[in-house]
């Protein structure tokens, strides 16, 4: 379970970022974050893997305040998937993923036999193992993409934070990111996603957490929480909800 409590950040004494942020995410939940622009989304995600220090609040995986832990432990907690990474140097697929395995790597003999079983492993179970000779920074994006969420894995971390993972991906690729995370979430592990798109989050998405004027302001499940009034307050009359017969939600462009 991944929890945060009253949660503030800024950097500096005046100016919040974030005000009072507190929600949890349990075993197996696909959590969004979802707000626009400047609403703090990266922010959090920073304090939540230990990138950032917040002025008050705790951030707890399990029954551990990862703010007291060392950067080398929180990594063998929960695993961080940016929107890009172009590495400098043109690493091999297995490379990059066997990465994934340096919070568990001791001394100075490098990865050993088990580590490079744990990257092959996360490589098959993605759907990626193909690519595990090519360089990674001759890939498409949504192929980059699967290489991070892998080196994740390999990760064995309790939990996993993914920001705009399907950020300029086609819409297969999209698809495919979506039925990655919810076959890890269905293995137990919680995960939580920074979205854009609202319907990705009514499609695929256990929960969702809405940030607004640096606070939360709507967090349940997407359908109840994604109303008129709350797609109002962040974007005006820009966008609609439709409901079809059979209860299915969509939000279309407002037209008129």
């Amino acid at each position: 379970m991944i929890e945060i409590k009253n949660l503030h950040f800024g950097y500096d004494e005046k100016h919040d970022i974030l005000r009072g942020v507190s929600f949890k995410v349990e075993k197996g939940e696909l959590c969004a974050i979802f707000g626009p622009n400047g609403a703090g989304k990266s922010t959090l995600f920073k304090c939540m893997i230990g990138f950032l220090k917040p002025k008050k609040g705790g951030v707890s995986i399990g029954e551990r305040n990862i703010l007291k832990m060392p950067v080398e432990d929180i990594a063998k907690l929960i695993a961080y998937v940016p929107q890009e990474h172009k590495p400098p140097f043109p690493y091999l697929v297995k490379e990059v993923v066997l990465m994934g395995r340096t919070p568990h790597l001791g001394g100075i003999f490098g990865p050993k036999k088990k580590d490079v079983e744990k990257a092959l492993e996360a490589m098959d179970v993605i759907g990626i193992s193909h690519l595990a000779d090519r360089p990674y920074t001759d890939l498409s994006g949504g192929q980059r993409q699967l290489v991070l969420l892998a080196r994740a894995l390999t990760q064995e971390t309790k939990a996993m934070i993914l920001d705009e993972p399907t950020s300029a991906l086609d819409f297969r690729n999209q698809l495919k990111i979506w039925s990655m995370l919810k076959k890890l979430t269905k293995r137990g592990m919680p995960i939580v996603v920074s979205v854009h798109d609202p319907n990705h989050m009514m499609w695929f998405c256990d929960k969702v957490v809405v940030l607004h004027d640096k606070k939360i302001i709507a967090s349940g499940e997407p359908r109840n929480v994604l109303t008129k009034e709350v797609l109002k307050t962040l974007y005006g009359n820009i966008c609609d909800i439709k409901e079809n017969e059979e209860g299915f939600k969509m939000i279309t462009p407002n037209m008129q």
